[in-house]
């Protein structure tokens, strides 16, 4: 076994030069990021469409693009997460890209809320293999020092995806409902049509990645890491693991009192998840996260015994959870504030499809790109002279979008409501690049796809699948999309508490990562 000291001297020495491959790779992964959030995006432009053709309510929207596609895709996060730490992360990004988009353009053959929302789930398990394959890719790819700003590089292909999806989905949906207001091919509405139009050049993109070279895993901090000698085996029992009812079968595994430890927990949950389906009269919305949080209480339990070093990483430092809860009150705000934007411009506003998702989406692409590399270099910047420097900017995200998402939703003037969501989307995505680093930064290489995969589970099982669903439960239950965005704002006291916690244990949780993780059992490499 080596010396601590002496491999934390190793994992910082030298200075390597980023090669042109690297930034060649990354402009692929970031083409790869743009179409995965024109695919999870584009249901935001077609939402008054999509709810007037099948007779659906807000929560029910909100349900679509938030819970159905979250859900599944923290879940299968884990065990596709875990897949990324054993095996090639190039075929597991490939497959994913296939699937997702295959259940994209299968979407625009739905005809009611099951098959939209089995669609969905579909779409949540294919992009499940994206992020976790990518961050440990590109921190492979690149030093630590340049980590920040390589994963915000990444992470602008949210927001370019996210404001093209607008773009392409509203002129899609005008120009086919006016070329066939009757007699459509194949009988596709516009929003059908826009799904398949969007779907298919996944599948042209996915040859592309298939090219890239596998990098050696830890390589850019000197640890590497031979890959498993059977990397599949991991995956499937941590599918086992997290998948319900399957995961009583973990349970059994550490005797009578885990399966006990279980059994408590999804009745704890399971009856949180049932009292809030009786007073939202809404059971699939809270039937959904009910089996996501028992379904990660289960995969938490058994990641404890199976592998104690990644959990005592990763579940068991404050440091962590309060980083990525943290991170998880920006998403909150920041996905419903993007999802709800396009419906409360056409819906309030009165504006046409094809404006507001120009207005929204270019606008939106360029403040979220904007905002994102550069509070990616800022937090690089900060983390050289403060530890736990790049959590300002992520509070910073947190506090400073918040003013202008007020504004969004109580304006009836067209201009100044694009105006406010140019610069809601600019602080707000300003945050991502500094919270994924820090994470990053906490774990050891070998961990980094898990550690990702727990990161998204703040963004998703917190952010994206309560968020967009608590504006359209409360606009449901009010009759007002405005009093449905403002309750969004709860968000931010919540998020400055856990940051301030972030802010004081970080700079310690990161010094002592190999010293906890030899400590809880590592065999670290010589």
């Amino acid at each position: 076994m080596s010396d601590p000291a002496q491999l934390q001297i190793e994992e910082s020495a030298g200075d390597p030069k980023v090669p042109a491959y690297s930034w060649y790779a990354l402009s692929i992964l970031v083409v790869v990021y743009v179409l995965n959030f024109v695919d999870r995006n584009i249901i935001s432009i077609l939402a008054e469409d999509i709810k007037a053709d099948l007779g659906l309510r807000d929560d029910q929207i909100g349900f679509l693009y938030g819970t159905a596609f979250g859900v599944f895709y923290a879940l299968f996060g884990i065990p596709l997460g875990k897949l990324a730490d054993s095996w090639n992360r190039v075929r597991l990004m490939t497959a994913g890209l296939a699937i997702w988009s295959a259940f994209t353009a299968l979407s625009g053959f739905a005809k009611n809320f099951a098959m939209l929302s089995v669609a969905r789930i579909g779409v949540g398990v294919g992009e499940a293999t994206a992020s976790p394959s990518a961050y440990s890719l590109i921190s492979d790819w690149f030093p630590k020092k340049m980590r920040a700003t390589a994963l915000a590089i990444y992470s602008s292909g949210l927001y370019v995806g996210g404001g093209v999806s607008l773009l392409i989905g509203g002129a899609i949906v005008e120009r086919w409902n006016a070329a066939y207001p009757v007699d459509a091919p194949l009988g596709l509405a516009g929003w059908q049509a826009a799904f398949i139009i969007v779907g298919l050049p996944g599948l042209l993109l996915a040859v592309l990645v298939a090219t890239l070279r596998e990098p050696l895993r830890g390589q850019s901090e000197g640890i590497t890491t031979p890959p498993p000698k059977d990397p599949f085996r991991g995956f499937f029992r941590e599918l086992v693991a997290v998948i319900p009812p399957f995961t009583l079968i973990g349970a059994a595994q550490a005797g009578g009192r885990g399966i006990a430890l279980n059994l408590a927990g999804a009745l704890v949950i399971g009856g949180i998840a049932y009292a809030m389906a009786v007073a939202t009269d809404n059971y699939q919305q809270w039937g959904a996260v009910g089996i996501g949080y028992y379904a990660i209480f289960s995969w938490a339990s058994t990641l404890k015994r199976r592998d104690e070093p990644t959990f005592r990483l990763i579940w068991g430092t404050p440091a962590f959870l309060t980083t990525i809860l943290g991170y998880g009150m920006v998403a909150f705000m920041s996905y419903a504030a993007s999802f709800w934007a396009a419906p409360y411009a056409i819906r309030i506003l009165e504006e046409a499809p094809s404006t507001a998702g120009w207005w929204i989406g270019g606008p939106g692409a360029v403040a979220g790109f904007l905002g994102v590399i550069f509070g990616g270099r800022a937090a690089d910047w900060l983390r050289e002279r403060n530890p736990a420097g790049r959590l300002i900017v992520v509070a910073f995200g947190l506090t400073a979008a918040a003013p202008f998402l007020f504004l969004m939703f109580t304006t009836d003037d067209p201009t100044l409501f694009y105006i406010a969501a140019f610069f809601q989307s600019l602080f707000g995505s300003s945050a991502l690049g500094g919270a994924a680093a820090t994470t990053q930064d906490l774990v050891l290489p070998r961990m980094r796809g898990t550690a990702t995969a727990t990161f998204f589970l703040a963004t998703t099982l917190v952010g994206l699948a309560l968020g967009p669903y608590m504006a359209g439960q409360v606009s449901t239950m009010t009759g007002s999309l405005t009093t449905g965005g403002l309750s969004l704002l709860m968000a931010v006291p919540i998020g400055l508490v856990l940051l301030a916690i972030a802010y004081r244990t970080v700079p310690t949780a990161e010094q002592s990562v190999i010293q906890r993780s030899v400590e809880a059992g590592e065999a670290l490499p010589n």
